[in-house]
């Protein structure tokens, strides 16, 4: 075996074995790099990366919409990680020589393939094809409806109902799980993934069962009763019916590989 061929050979392993120091831009990307066993090599992540506990130690860089260019810079990172909505930030932080990767979250098939793009970007092909697998089973195992029927999931508990609802419209993983539940979703346009709607709209729309996605630890200040109480005002089937429910979970809004519980814990709930 020639030198150049053993420098090579040597040169390879050592990159391999050389540390990332990645900065991630959302808590999605953080609990995938963490799942994909890189938290030693991840040197800091965005606001609101709270799984796992390791992750709450690391430098915070910003909000995931907004980070700070000094705060990443600082961290010398060799690669930061976001999504489509990091684009612009994503540019700026290249300016400084500082390699990037972008990847989408919006559905199911987007969160298995990022997961994909990041296990071979760093080596962790085994890692990655057990956190895909996972998804798979969770999809293959998912409860179905025996009474198919219109869903409506709603982002956070509040007392005032007349404006500012936020809903899982289309294009978005919510919608994909209603899916396969074997349901619909009481919204059918198109046009949003997340739309806005008020009182008259959730009239309009219906829905024979609404579930409302909150977190008790982020907002304990809303009296749930109450709240609750509120939206059983509202003259729908769901109301009607006494279809109207909360999940408390902490990996629900999140879309990671932890999407696997989310598919499994929402079908439970649409399933009757």
């Amino acid at each position: 075996m020639s030198i150049k061929i053993i420098f090579l050979s040597l040169f390879l392993i050592l990159s391999l074995e050389a540390k990332e120091r990645i900065v991630s831009l959302s808590p999605s990307l953080t609990e995938i790099l963490f799942a994909l066993d890189l938290g030693d090599e991840v040197v800091g992540v965005s606001s609101y990366s709270l799984y796992p506990k390791a992750a709450k130690k690391l430098p915070i860089v910003g909000s995931y919409t907004n980070p700070t260019l000094e705060k990443v810079i600082a961290l010398s990172p060799t690669i930061v990680i976001g999504q489509k909505f990091n684009a612009k930030s994503l540019r700026e932080i290249e300016r400084f020589g500082i390699k990037t990767l972008k990847v989408s979250l919006q559905s199911i098939s987007d969160i298995k393939n990022s997961i994909s793009i990041l296990a071979n970007k760093f080596y962790k092909q085994k890692e990655g094809d057990k956190l895909i697998k996972n998804i798979d089973n969770a999809i293959k195992n998912a409860k179905k409806s025996k009474t198919p029927h219109s869903v409506l999931i709603v982002y956070g508990l509040k007392n005032d109902l007349r404006s500012g609802i936020y809903i899982a419209g289309d294009n978005i993983f919510f919608n994909e799980i209603i899916k396969l539940s074997g349901n619909t979703n009481a919204y059918t346009q198109n046009t949003t993934s997340q739309p806005v709607l008020n009182y008259e709209n959730i009239i309009a729309l219906n829905p024979d069962q609404i579930i409302i996605l909150h977190s008790l630890k982020s907002n304990p200040n809303i009296d749930v009763k109450k709240a609750l109480k509120n939206w059983y005002k509202i003259p729908t089937n769901a109301s009607k019916n006494g279809k109207i429910s909360i999940v408390d979970e902490d990996y629900i809004h999140i879309p990671s590989h932890r999407i696997a519980l989310s598919i499994k814990r929402l079908t439970k709930e649409m399933k009757y």
